[in-house]
């Protein structure tokens, strides 16, 4: 017989021990923290929830927390082949079929719990029924077991925790008969899009869409068709760049606009949900207003971008600069690997070159611009916070350099007497570090170091590196560049060694506007989730219409110590679901605002 469903009313109620049966089963053997969380209440919502019981955790002891880990049963371990697992547990593995492993398959799982606890010294917790939670399969549990066993350990710990908290957010859902409908909507749109994938890696199951390739006009005509045939936009075209462009009228079809969306190619063996979030979000928008019949006193315009990453050509944000008068007809004569030109690409395409122009957009049109993305970093996924709002897309300047000395022999230069240039671009690199942590959002990184021609009994008379510098306004990251370059000079100078230094890039900040920011707060804080700020760290779409209209942006957490350009780009249905209530959110304050 199933469970009566729970509601919050009855927990808001409750009294405490009441309150700690309802929430039996959600932490395994641990009611001490569905008893100290009900002093939170009330609750004004199951995010709520769901967040108090994380803050609660995230306050107790190591100890208690250890406690918790060490609570939980092996995966297919002893406890399943006894039949003494928790219902809750029992259910879950059963449904990843680790109830069904081959003779080989246990063996392994056996070996990386032996391996796993001698190295961490607590079991290895794994959120089995998955980011979609319909579970993941067997392959996947091996495959994430044996890569997780080479993380740090304290590293370990937090990742244990996380899959705790989204094993108690999927019994949560059992518990309140509730699922993630427009959750699980855009995290199946976004498995549907990555079908189109390139050849070449189609073959290796990974997932490559760059500009104008067969594999990037088929994601275009599947956006284009779902917008027209399941969302109910009232236009939707194919740009003279590849844009896919949705129209979903106001009430005044003349009324000004809210421009929206994000870029649909990907990296090479990328993830699914960098960009292609930002377009099937605010689709999912749009089709939940058309089944109610509603129309907002203002215009949306989705915009899946056709170009952002400068995969086949050097031309980023090629699909966003159309439409806002950056884009550069010079882009047209670059040439991919193949040698085939971008026009000819174009033209392949049946793209119109001529009509590029036209698709600048008159900014006095437009309300403004928004875009949800995922984060791409750790904060959110290490604070256990689904949502963040964007404070400033960071403005960052690169360089390419060398550092020239003196090639020696290794064995007969004496220490006082070598012109290393790899000495000297390694304190560069220490001094950059230590500059880039010495002021809050600002970082800088030397991502490339190379001794040409290098060897192992020769004192390097060479070092390239590049450097990166990013910080949420220009004037903190010009000062940073400005005492890294100092410092390089005074660096060489001692060393009596010649440097070269190029700049090859410098794109400016992009403060978020106070009022759109704002109204994603309010967003947020409607579902019961605390609000977080966070600068962006990476250039995204928004930066480019953030020159003729104001921009705000909202992060969703990515799993994995959100780990972005990567296949292990992960989100959860349940974080997707708030992604959309919130952009639902701020599309009703918007009309309140407008009314």
């Amino acid at each position: 017989m199933p469970h009566p469903m729970l509601t919050l009313e009855q927990l808001n109620s409750a009294t405490q021990a009441d309150f700690t049966a309802f929430l039996d089963g959600v932490y395994e053997h641990s009611p001490w923290i569905a008893e100290q969380t009900w002093h939170a209440r009330p609750f004004a919502s199951l995010a709520h929830l769901k967040r108090a019981l994380i803050e609660t955790l995230r306050s107790s002891p190591h100890e208690a927390r250890l406690g918790l880990i060490k609570a939980h049963p092996e995966l297919a371990g002893k406890a399943m082949v006894t039949k003494s697992l928790t219902a809750e547990s029992t259910n879950e593995q059963s449904k990843a079929g680790l109830t069904d492993c081959t003779p080989e398959e246990f063996q392994r799982i056996q070996q990386l719990n032996a391996d796993y606890n001698a190295k961490f010294g607590f079991p290895f917790i794994l959120a089995v029924r998955g980011p979609r939670g319909l579970g993941l399969n067997r392959h996947e549990i091996i495959a994430t077991f044996a890569r997780r066993l080479n993380n740090p350990v304290e590293f370990e710990f937090d990742e244990a925790l996380r899959n705790i908290h989204r094993i108690a957010e999927i019994r949560l859902n059992d518990k309140f008969a509730t699922e993630p409908v427009l959750g699980n909507l855009v995290w199946d749109w976004h498995e549907e899009l990555a079908r189109h994938t390139e050849t070449g890696y189609a073959e290796r199951g990974e997932l490559c869409v760059t500009y104008l390739t067969d594999a990037h006009r088929a994601a275009a005509r599947e956006l284009a068709s779902r917008m027209r045939e399941e969302c109910g936009f009232d236009e939707v075209t194919i740009d003279a760049v590849g844009n896919v462009v949705g129209v979903y009228f106001g009430s005044d079809p003349q009324a000004k606009r809210l421009l929206t969306g994000s870029h649909y190619d990907t990296v090479r063996n990328g993830g699914k949900y960098d960009g292609r979030l930002g377009i099937l979000v605010p689709m999912a928008c749009v089709r939940e207003l058309h089944r109610a019949g509603r129309r907002l006193p203002y215009g949306i315009e989705v915009v899946g971008f056709a170009e952002e990453e400068g995969q086949r050509y050097k031309a980023t944000f090629l699909g966003s600069g159309a439409l806002t008068g950056h884009f550069n007809k010079a882009w047209l004569d670059q040439l991919d690997a193949d040698g085939v030109p971008m026009r000819a690409a174009m033209a392949a395409a049946d793209l119109d070159i001529s009509a590029i122009d036209a698709l600048q957009r008159d900014p006095s049109r437009y309300l403004g611009f928004v875009e949800t993305h995922i984060e791409q970093g750790p904060v959110l996924n290490d604070l256990d916070l689904p949502l963040g709002i964007v404070t400033s897309i960071n403005g960052s300047v690169r360089y390419v350099g060398q550092v020239t000395g003196m090639a020696s022999h290794a064995g007969t230069t004496p220490m006082t007497m070598r012109r290393d240039a790899a000495a000297a671009a390694a304190e560069l690199v220490l001094y950059a570090e230590k500059r880039g942590g010495a002021v809050q959002d600002l970082v800088a990184t030397v991502g490339m170091l190379e001794v040409p021609n290098g060897s192992i009994n020769v004192v390097p008379g060479r070092c390239r590196f590049s450097l990166d510098v990013r910080a949420t306004t220009n004037e903190v990251r010009d000062a940073a560049a400005a005492d890294i370059r100092k410092e390089l000079a005074a660096i060489c100078e001692r060393r009596g060694l010649q440097y070269m230094l190029e700049e090859t890039m410098q794109a400016d900040a992009a403060p978020c506007a106070p009022e759109w920011r704002a109204r994603w707060e309010s967003a947020v804080e409607a579902l019961g989730l605390p609000v977080f700020r966070l600068p962006s760290g990476a250039g995204l779409d928004a930066m480019m219409l953030h020159r003729v209209m104001p921009q705000a942006m909202l992060f969703l957490r990515g799993l994995n110590a959100g780990i972005s350009h990567n296949p292990l780009e992960s989100i959860t249905n349940d974080d997707t679901e708030l992604c959309v209530r919130a952009f639902q959110n701020l599309l009703n304050q918007l009309a309140s605002d407008l009314t």
